[in-house]
Protein backbone atom coordinates (compact mmCIF):
# COMPACT_ATOMS: atom_id res chain seq x y z
CA UNK A 1 0.00 0.00 0.00
CA UNK A 2 1.56 3.05 -1.00
CA UNK A 3 0.53 6.47 -1.10
CA UNK A 4 -0.11 8.98 -4.43
CA UNK A 5 2.36 12.24 -3.26
CA UNK A 6 1.77 15.40 -4.71
CA UNK A 7 4.96 16.64 -6.77
CA UNK A 8 7.35 19.67 -5.34
CA UNK A 9 7.60 21.75 -8.16
CA UNK A 10 11.08 23.65 -8.12
CA UNK A 11 10.16 27.27 -10.21
CA UNK A 12 12.22 29.73 -11.24
CA UNK A 13 10.79 32.63 -12.35
CA UNK A 14 12.36 35.14 -14.73
CA UNK A 15 11.26 38.61 -13.75
CA UNK A 16 13.13 41.39 -15.25
CA UNK A 17 15.84 38.74 -16.27
CA UNK A 18 16.02 38.31 -13.11
CA UNK A 19 15.81 34.60 -11.31
CA UNK A 20 13.91 34.30 -7.97
CA UNK A 21 13.82 30.77 -6.92
CA UNK A 22 11.69 29.62 -3.92
CA UNK A 23 13.47 30.10 -0.93
CA UNK A 24 12.00 27.56 1.12
CA UNK A 25 13.26 24.43 -1.42
CA UNK A 26 15.58 22.39 0.18
CA UNK A 27 19.05 23.31 -1.82
CA UNK A 28 19.19 19.39 -2.52
CA UNK A 29 16.31 19.38 -4.76
CA UNK A 30 17.23 22.81 -6.49
CA UNK A 31 21.28 21.15 -7.05
CA UNK A 32 19.74 18.18 -8.81
CA UNK A 33 17.51 20.47 -11.00
CA UNK A 34 20.07 22.64 -12.25
CA UNK A 35 22.82 20.40 -12.51
CA UNK A 36 23.86 19.79 -15.72
CA UNK A 37 22.23 17.00 -18.01
CA UNK A 38 24.68 13.84 -17.43
CA UNK A 39 24.99 12.54 -20.86
CA UNK A 40 23.87 8.68 -19.89
CA UNK A 41 21.62 7.24 -17.93
CA UNK A 42 24.31 5.63 -15.85
CA UNK A 43 25.56 8.80 -14.93
CA UNK A 44 22.41 9.66 -13.61
CA UNK A 45 21.70 6.64 -11.53
CA UNK A 46 25.22 7.59 -10.09
CA UNK A 47 24.72 10.71 -9.09
CA UNK A 48 21.19 9.51 -7.64
CA UNK A 49 23.79 8.46 -5.04
CA UNK A 50 25.38 11.00 -4.85
CA UNK A 51 21.96 12.83 -3.84
CA UNK A 52 21.52 10.12 -0.74
CA UNK A 53 20.10 7.48 -2.41
CA UNK A 54 21.15 4.00 -1.60
CA UNK A 55 20.05 2.13 -4.29
CA UNK A 56 19.02 2.37 -7.70
CA UNK A 57 17.36 0.57 -10.25
CA UNK A 58 16.35 1.80 -13.56
CA UNK A 59 14.93 -0.05 -16.48
CA UNK A 60 14.00 1.16 -20.24
CA UNK A 61 12.01 -1.02 -22.64
CA UNK A 62 12.27 0.65 -26.15
CA UNK A 63 9.98 -0.21 -29.05
CA UNK A 64 12.89 -1.66 -31.36
CA UNK A 65 15.51 -2.30 -28.94
CA UNK A 66 16.54 -4.87 -26.70
CA UNK A 67 15.61 -3.77 -23.00
CA UNK A 68 17.98 -1.62 -20.96
CA UNK A 69 19.05 -1.89 -17.22
CA UNK A 70 20.87 0.28 -15.44
CA UNK A 71 21.60 -0.19 -11.36
CA UNK A 72 24.03 2.26 -8.87
CA UNK A 73 24.40 2.34 -5.20
CA UNK A 74 23.50 -0.96 -2.65
CA UNK A 75 21.49 -4.03 -3.25
CA UNK A 76 22.55 -4.72 0.58
CA UNK A 77 24.05 -1.80 2.15
CA UNK A 78 25.30 -3.91 5.53
CA UNK A 79 26.82 -6.89 3.28
CA UNK A 80 28.18 -3.88 0.33
CA UNK A 81 26.38 -6.39 -2.09
CA UNK A 82 26.24 -4.27 -5.53
CA UNK A 83 22.72 -3.26 -6.72
CA UNK A 84 21.04 -6.10 -8.87
CA UNK A 85 19.17 -5.56 -11.95
CA UNK A 86 16.97 -8.43 -11.66
CA UNK A 87 16.39 -7.76 -7.76
CA UNK A 88 12.58 -8.12 -6.15
CA UNK A 89 11.32 -4.89 -5.10
CA UNK A 90 7.85 -4.02 -3.40
CA UNK A 91 6.14 -2.24 -6.23
CA UNK A 92 3.74 -1.02 -2.98
CA UNK A 93 0.59 1.32 -5.00
CA UNK A 94 1.39 0.50 -8.99
CA UNK A 95 -0.04 -3.15 -7.97
CA UNK A 96 -3.41 -0.77 -8.14
CA UNK A 97 -3.28 -0.92 -11.98
CA UNK A 98 -2.92 -5.13 -11.65
CA UNK A 99 -5.78 -5.04 -9.62
CA UNK A 100 -7.64 -2.54 -12.14
CA UNK A 101 -6.96 -5.04 -14.88
CA UNK A 102 -8.44 -7.92 -12.63
CA UNK A 103 -11.43 -6.14 -11.75
CA UNK A 104 -11.57 -4.83 -15.53
CA UNK A 105 -11.32 -8.75 -16.48
CA UNK A 106 -14.30 -9.82 -13.77
CA UNK A 107 -16.50 -6.79 -15.55
CA UNK A 108 -16.30 -8.26 -18.54
CA UNK A 109 -17.14 -11.62 -17.61
CA UNK A 110 -20.24 -10.47 -15.85
CA UNK A 111 -18.99 -11.71 -12.16
CA UNK A 112 -18.38 -7.50 -11.12
CA UNK A 113 -20.36 -4.41 -11.95
CA UNK A 114 -19.12 -0.85 -12.04
CA UNK A 115 -22.06 0.44 -10.85
CA UNK A 116 -22.83 -1.76 -7.55
CA UNK A 117 -22.15 -0.44 -4.65
CA UNK A 118 -20.72 -1.05 -1.54
CA UNK A 119 -23.70 -1.97 0.52
CA UNK A 120 -24.32 -4.56 -2.00
CA UNK A 121 -20.80 -6.18 -2.62
CA UNK A 122 -20.48 -5.87 1.12
CA UNK A 123 -23.89 -5.45 3.07
CA UNK A 124 -22.03 -5.88 6.57
CA UNK A 125 -20.44 -2.28 5.90
CA UNK A 126 -23.94 -0.71 5.85
CA UNK A 127 -23.91 1.97 8.49
CA UNK A 128 -20.45 1.34 8.99
CA UNK A 129 -18.64 3.48 5.83
CA UNK A 130 -21.12 6.24 5.23
CA UNK A 131 -22.04 6.39 1.83
CA UNK A 132 -21.58 2.76 1.52
CA UNK A 133 -25.19 2.32 -0.40
CA UNK A 134 -23.87 5.70 -2.74
CA UNK A 135 -20.25 4.35 -3.52
CA UNK A 136 -19.74 2.49 -6.56
CA UNK A 137 -16.99 0.10 -7.26
CA UNK A 138 -16.43 2.21 -10.31
CA UNK A 139 -16.06 5.45 -7.59
CA UNK A 140 -13.83 2.97 -5.54
CA UNK A 141 -11.41 2.40 -8.59
CA UNK A 142 -10.83 6.21 -9.26
CA UNK A 143 -10.55 6.84 -5.39
CA UNK A 144 -13.80 9.22 -5.88
CA UNK A 145 -15.29 7.65 -3.17
CA UNK A 146 -14.66 9.74 -0.20
CA UNK A 147 -13.95 6.88 2.11
CA UNK A 148 -11.11 7.92 4.41
CA UNK A 149 -7.59 6.67 3.60
CA UNK A 150 -6.81 4.03 6.39
CA UNK A 151 -2.97 4.38 5.69
CA UNK A 152 -3.68 8.07 7.09
CA UNK A 153 -3.72 6.79 10.83
CA UNK A 154 -1.52 8.70 13.33
CA UNK A 155 1.36 6.72 13.32
CA UNK A 156 0.41 4.41 10.64
CA UNK A 157 3.61 3.26 9.40
CA UNK A 158 5.39 3.06 12.53
CA UNK A 159 2.68 -0.02 13.51
CA UNK A 160 1.70 -0.38 9.94
CA UNK A 161 -2.19 -3.31 10.26
CA UNK A 162 -1.35 -7.23 9.13
CA UNK A 163 -4.91 -7.73 7.83
CA UNK A 164 -8.15 -6.91 6.20
CA UNK A 165 -9.70 -6.60 9.40
CA UNK A 166 -7.42 -4.53 11.19
CA UNK A 167 -7.16 -2.27 8.12
CA UNK A 168 -10.66 -1.56 7.99
CA UNK A 169 -11.40 -1.13 11.78
CA UNK A 170 -8.99 2.19 11.50
CA UNK A 171 -11.76 3.47 9.14
CA UNK A 172 -15.04 2.35 9.99
CA UNK A 173 -17.32 5.15 11.35
CA UNK A 174 -15.12 7.65 10.84
CA UNK A 175 -17.56 10.40 8.45
CA UNK A 176 -16.84 10.60 5.07
CA UNK A 177 -14.21 13.28 3.55
CA UNK A 178 -16.67 14.11 0.52
CA UNK A 179 -19.98 13.13 -1.28
CA UNK A 180 -19.68 10.31 -3.72
CA UNK A 181 -18.18 11.24 -6.69
CA UNK A 182 -18.16 15.04 -6.01
CA UNK A 183 -14.03 15.01 -5.41
CA UNK A 184 -11.31 12.99 -5.94
CA UNK A 185 -8.99 11.43 -3.35
CA UNK A 186 -6.05 9.32 -3.34
CA UNK A 187 -7.26 6.14 -0.94
CA UNK A 188 -5.54 2.89 -0.26
CA UNK A 189 -8.99 2.02 1.80
CA UNK A 190 -10.67 2.12 -1.98
CA UNK A 191 -8.30 -0.83 -2.84
CA UNK A 192 -8.49 -2.43 0.11
CA UNK A 193 -12.18 -3.31 -0.39
CA UNK A 194 -11.95 -4.07 -3.85
CA UNK A 195 -9.63 -6.82 -3.42
CA UNK A 196 -12.59 -8.05 -0.72
CA UNK A 197 -15.03 -7.67 -3.45
CA UNK A 198 -12.73 -9.53 -6.02
CA UNK A 199 -12.03 -12.22 -3.18
CA UNK A 200 -15.11 -12.79 -2.45
CA UNK A 201 -16.55 -12.87 -6.39
CA UNK A 202 -13.96 -15.40 -7.00
CA UNK A 203 -14.42 -17.75 -4.15
CA UNK A 204 -10.53 -17.53 -3.90
CA UNK A 205 -7.56 -14.84 -3.26
CA UNK A 206 -7.86 -12.39 -5.84
CA UNK A 207 -3.62 -12.86 -6.65
CA UNK A 208 -4.25 -16.19 -7.97
CA UNK A 209 -6.84 -14.73 -10.62
CA UNK A 210 -4.01 -11.71 -11.73
CA UNK A 211 -1.39 -15.12 -11.82
CA UNK A 212 -3.45 -16.48 -14.31
CA UNK A 213 -4.92 -14.04 -16.28
CA UNK A 214 -2.05 -11.10 -16.04
CA UNK A 215 1.31 -13.03 -15.20
CA UNK A 216 1.28 -16.28 -16.90
CA UNK A 217 -0.07 -15.15 -20.11
CA UNK A 218 2.56 -12.18 -20.45
CA UNK A 219 5.12 -14.93 -18.66
CA UNK A 220 6.00 -12.89 -15.88
CA UNK A 221 7.57 -15.44 -13.41
CA UNK A 222 9.27 -12.82 -11.43
CA UNK A 223 6.32 -11.27 -9.75
CA UNK A 224 4.93 -12.18 -6.57
CA UNK A 225 1.90 -11.47 -4.38
CA UNK A 226 3.85 -11.50 -1.24
CA UNK A 227 7.19 -11.65 0.89
CA UNK A 228 6.38 -15.16 1.72
CA UNK A 229 6.65 -16.49 -1.29
CA UNK A 230 10.12 -15.10 -2.40
CA UNK A 231 13.94 -15.52 -1.32
CA UNK A 232 14.72 -12.46 0.95
CA UNK A 233 17.76 -12.64 -0.48
CA UNK A 234 16.48 -11.97 -3.65
CA UNK A 235 14.84 -8.66 -2.59
CA UNK A 236 16.62 -5.24 -2.83
CA UNK A 237 17.10 -3.84 0.85
CA UNK A 238 14.80 -0.49 1.88
CA UNK A 239 16.12 2.12 4.20
CA UNK A 240 13.90 4.84 5.39
CA UNK A 241 16.32 8.09 6.90
CA UNK A 242 16.43 8.07 10.90
CA UNK A 243 15.45 4.31 11.00
CA UNK A 244 18.87 2.30 11.71
CA UNK A 245 17.20 -1.05 10.25
CA UNK A 246 17.00 -3.00 6.50
CA UNK A 247 12.83 -2.77 5.97
CA UNK A 248 12.96 -5.63 3.60
CA UNK A 249 12.13 -8.44 5.69
CA UNK A 250 8.24 -6.00 5.97
CA UNK A 251 5.28 -7.35 3.93
CA UNK A 252 3.55 -5.17 2.15
CA UNK A 253 2.21 -7.01 -0.97
CA UNK A 254 3.19 -7.12 -4.16
CA UNK A 255 6.95 -7.49 -5.23
CA UNK A 256 8.23 -8.07 -8.88
CA UNK A 257 11.23 -7.03 -10.66
CA UNK A 258 11.76 -4.21 -12.71
CA UNK A 259 11.99 -5.89 -16.10
CA UNK A 260 8.44 -7.89 -15.19
CA UNK A 261 6.77 -4.11 -14.44
CA UNK A 262 8.29 -2.88 -17.90
CA UNK A 263 6.75 -6.18 -19.63
CA UNK A 264 3.72 -6.17 -17.92
CA UNK A 265 3.55 -1.49 -18.36
CA UNK A 266 4.27 -2.29 -22.15
CA UNK A 267 0.95 -5.07 -22.39
CA UNK A 268 -1.57 -2.39 -20.35
CA UNK A 269 -0.75 0.29 -22.93
CA UNK A 270 -0.34 -1.51 -25.83
CA UNK A 271 -3.52 -3.79 -25.16
CA UNK A 272 -2.05 -6.83 -25.44
CA UNK A 273 -2.73 -8.02 -21.71
CA UNK A 274 -6.62 -7.64 -22.54
CA UNK A 275 -9.08 -10.03 -24.35
CA UNK A 276 -11.90 -7.93 -26.76
CA UNK A 277 -13.85 -5.31 -25.10
CA UNK A 278 -12.11 -4.99 -21.84
CA UNK A 279 -9.54 -2.37 -23.32
CA UNK A 280 -13.05 0.02 -23.39
CA UNK A 281 -13.52 -1.10 -19.84
CA UNK A 282 -10.44 -0.27 -18.43
CA UNK A 283 -10.07 2.93 -20.36
CA UNK A 284 -12.88 3.92 -18.83
CA UNK A 285 -12.25 3.47 -14.87
CA UNK A 286 -8.24 3.92 -14.74
CA UNK A 287 -4.65 5.20 -16.03
CA UNK A 288 -1.91 3.76 -17.52
CA UNK A 289 0.82 4.43 -15.20
CA UNK A 290 1.60 4.65 -11.28
CA UNK A 291 4.17 5.18 -8.53
CA UNK A 292 4.06 3.41 -5.42
CA UNK A 293 5.57 4.02 -1.47
CA UNK A 294 5.67 1.86 1.50
CA UNK A 295 8.98 2.83 3.83
CA UNK A 296 11.63 1.84 2.15
CA UNK A 297 10.44 1.68 -1.00
CA UNK A 298 9.57 4.01 -4.03
CA UNK A 299 8.87 2.82 -7.46
CA UNK A 300 7.69 4.60 -10.75
CA UNK A 301 6.07 3.05 -13.91
CA UNK A 302 5.36 5.14 -16.88
CA UNK A 303 5.09 4.57 -20.64
CA UNK A 304 6.42 7.40 -22.81
CA UNK A 305 4.41 7.41 -26.13
CA UNK A 306 6.72 10.05 -28.14
CA UNK A 307 9.53 7.48 -27.29
CA UNK A 308 7.63 4.14 -27.67
CA UNK A 309 9.44 3.79 -24.34
CA UNK A 310 8.25 2.05 -20.96
CA UNK A 311 10.65 3.35 -18.35
CA UNK A 312 10.09 1.76 -14.76
CA UNK A 313 12.37 3.56 -11.58
CA UNK A 314 13.42 1.50 -8.44
CA UNK A 315 14.64 4.11 -5.29
CA UNK A 316 15.41 2.08 -2.06
CA UNK A 317 15.74 4.94 0.09
CA UNK A 318 12.51 6.84 1.43
CA UNK A 319 12.49 10.02 4.16
CA UNK A 320 9.15 10.95 6.28
CA UNK A 321 9.11 14.56 4.68
CA UNK A 322 9.37 13.40 0.91
CA UNK A 323 12.42 14.80 -0.13
CA UNK A 324 13.39 11.64 -1.67
CA UNK A 325 10.32 11.48 -3.69
CA UNK A 326 10.41 14.60 -4.80
CA UNK A 327 14.11 13.89 -5.55
CA UNK A 328 13.12 10.96 -7.57
CA UNK A 329 11.04 12.39 -9.49
CA UNK A 330 13.31 15.28 -10.81
CA UNK A 331 15.51 12.37 -11.60
CA UNK A 332 13.24 10.44 -13.38
CA UNK A 333 12.63 13.67 -15.66
CA UNK A 334 15.92 13.93 -16.12
CA UNK A 335 16.13 10.34 -17.23
CA UNK A 336 13.74 10.88 -19.80
CA UNK A 337 15.14 13.84 -21.25
CA UNK A 338 18.61 11.88 -21.62
CA UNK A 339 16.47 9.29 -23.47
CA UNK A 340 14.81 12.13 -26.00
CA UNK A 341 18.83 13.12 -26.52
CA UNK A 342 20.10 9.56 -27.64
Amino acid sequence: MAKKRTTLIIRIMLLGGTAVSLFFVPWLLVKAWILPLPATIQEQLDEAIGHGFDGVITYVGQGGKSPQFFTSGWHNRESKIPAKPDALFKIASISKLYDAVAVTKLVSDGRLSLDKTIAEYLPELQGRIENADKITLRMMIQHRSGIPNFTNAPNFWGNPTKTYEESLALILDKPANFEPGEDYEYCNTNYLLINKIMDDALGYENFQFIQEEILTPLNLRNTFGSLNDVNIEDVMSGYHVGYPHDLKEEDHGMLATAEDVGTFLRALNDGSIFKAGEQEIYASVYEYKHAGWVPGYQSFAEYYEELDAVVIEFYSTTDEKLYNWNLSEIINSRIVKILKDQ
